[in-house]
């Protein structure tokens, strides 16, 4: 009886591993228990990928033996393509080691950069001597013959390499979200790049343009029409979703005011990159090396009063700032060299905002300080000089001499002047309760909710023109460094265009731990004593006193 109970109890647990088996082979779950949920995709990523009908391709570049910052890079970068993985069976991923073969490894690396993937070059001398590493922190994605690159790192001039890690990995889902994006959703949103007043040519805003080519179709669209057909140039222009004014040096007309006002009470979303004073660097290489500084009107006042913002007619100097090449020296002797300039402040980004979260320094040049006035709009702050900063009234004589003396920084009080600034809600017509300067068809004294920003410096926008060739924006070719006027914009445009909430990925928070390099460096030996000889030693004095035991029990 107890035999056949027994034979019972075996074979039901057979039977019971089996069926259980079976349920786990058929049914899959995954538990995040991170307590930032790093493994967790948001509704906006899988919705990218949940109609792939072809195959998406991934290459990633970061393969290869790297510093332990690296390392822990390239782990969260195979682990968010995982996730994707398990949302469809149309993602494939290719690892690459760009440089593990000699014999095509300056091929590699010449043809990745001209595709546009700058390798990151590490520098480590953590074991007494340089050593350096080049890294292509980067991949590409292709789907249905179209192919996009994905930065994996995101790089800062103000950071050290462990911060630049943290942030590339809190932005890795939005990385690879922002690429899937380009190649899966039609662009659908049109863009009005405004003309006529004075705005910067194609060749000084290329670099923007083709940056957000992929998300947007683009127009050029001139006012010029408005003081024949100003009713018909509203309805032409209220068919776009956003307008770009890009550094307007004519004034606006009252026609056009009222078209731009009725625009944004159809709930169009606007950026402006405008300017209350004029004042170029170009203007400054003369024999005298002097300009002055003007006041520029461009009858925006009462437009944005209205709003809630105002753009003084005064300069930000600031101490923190990016740095001007001048020539120092006599003759041959001469010799240029970075000098410190305060009129273009590296304005510091509201970590707070899906715009500006892990952004690098965004260079301005010759900016004016925005006010915020009371009115029912919310204001968000997107950027702004440091506490160092003063300000300068207009018309002043600007002058390079006076770059190679030191500043007097006590003067430098007048705190953080606010250089970018969103307007979201409902705005109330600048034309409200006033006499039109045309009859409007179905004139709106109430928006829609709607957005709008505010950047007081069109040089932010403005990239370099070299040999009649634009470079890119946001890099200085003479001190070598990148500042994040591209990302911004993009993200402003993104941010003022998305509906389907991709943006807001790049608010999540993951919190990566890093060991401290100064302190690994300075008890390196110490560590290594405790890691390596002291288990040696512990297993010596058990081996030595086990066999005095033994020889002991069995001698006596």
């Amino acid at each position: 009886m107890k035999k056949n109970k027994s034979i019972l109890y075996i074979v039901a647990i057979v039977v019971g591993l089996i069926i259980v088996n079976a349920i786990s082979s058929s049914v899959f779950q995954r538990f995040d228990l991170t307590k930032d949920q790093r493994y967790t995709l948001s509704d906006v990523s899988k919705s990218l990928i949940s109609d792939l009908d072809s195959p998406l391709v991934i290459d990633v570049f970061l393969e290869g033996d790297f510093p332990s910052e690296f390392r822990l890079l390239q782990t969260e970068v195979k682990q968010i393509i995982e996730e994707f993985q398990l949302e469809t069976d149309q993602i494939f991923i290719n690892y690459i080691n760009p440089i593990e073969d000699e014999s095509t490894r300056q091929r590699n690396i010449d043809e990745l950069t001209k595709s546009g993937l700058e390798p990151y070059i590490n520098t480590d001398n953590s074991t007494g001597q340089v050593k350096q590493d080049i890294i292509f922190p980067w991949a590409f994605a292709s789907y249905k013959g179209e192919t996009v690159k994905i930065p994996l790192l995101k790089k800062s001039i103000t950071q050290g390499l462990p911060e630049q890690i943290n942030n590339s990995v809190q932005s890795l889902e939005y990385a690879f979200a922002d690429g899937f994006n380009k190649l899966v959703n039609a662009k659908g949103k049109k863009i009005a790049i405004l003309k006529g007043n004075g705005q910067l040519d194609d060749l000084y805003i290329a670099d923007f343009l083709q940056t957000i080519k992929p998300y947007y179709n683009l127009g050029q669209f001139t006012l010029d029409s408005v003081a024949t057909n100003p009713q018909g140039t509203l309805d032409k222009l209220k068919a776009y979703d956003l307008i770009v004014s890009a550094k307007p040096s004519i004034a606006f007309t009252e026609n056009e005011k009222l078209v731009l006002d009725q625009y944004t009470m159809n709930g169009g979303k606007s950026l402006w990159l405008t300017e209350a004073v004029v004042m170029d660097k170009d203007s400054l290489y003369n024999d005298a090396g002097t300009s002055v500084s003007i006041m520029r009107d461009l009858q925006l006042k009462d437009f944005f009063f209205k709003y809630g913002v105002r753009v003084n007619p005064t300069l930000v100097k600031d101490l923190y700032s990016a740095p001007i090449m001048l020539s120092i020296g006599e003759g041959s002797q001469a010799q240029m060299q970075p000098i410190q300039w305060q009129y273009s402040p590296l304005a510091a980004s509201n970590p707070n905002h899906s715009i500006t979260k892990n952004l690098n320094l965004v260079k301005f040049d010759f900016a004016s300080p925005i006010d915020t006035l009371k009115n029912g709009i919310k204001k968000s702050i997107l950027l702004q000089s440091s506490p160092q900063s003063k300000l300068e009234g207009a018309p002043t004589t600007i002058s390079l001499a006076n770059v190679t003396k030191a500043p007097d920084e006590t003067s430098y009080n007048s705190g953080s002047q606010n250089l970018a600034i969103l307007l979201e809600g409902e705005f109330t017509s600048v034309y409200d309760q006033r006499v039109l300067p045309f009859n409007v068809t179905d004139f709106k004294a109430k928006s829609t909710t709607t957005k709008m920003v505010v950047i007081s410096d069109g040089d932010v926008i403005k990239n370099d023109v070299i040999r009649n060739r634009p470079q890119e924006l946001g890099f200085d070719q003479l001190t070598g460094k990148s500042f994040g006027n591209k990302e911004f914009l993009l993200n402003t445009v993104n941010y003022l265009l998305d509906d389907s909430g991709l943006i807001n990925i790049r608010s999540k928070e993951i919190n990566v731990a890093f060991l401290d390099a100064e302190k690994i460096k300075d008890s390196k030996a110490t560590w290594q004593f405790i890691n390596i000889a002291l288990p040696l030693i512990l297993l010596a004095i058990f081996g030595l006193g086990f066999n005095y035991l033994r020889k002991r029990k069995y001698t006596s």
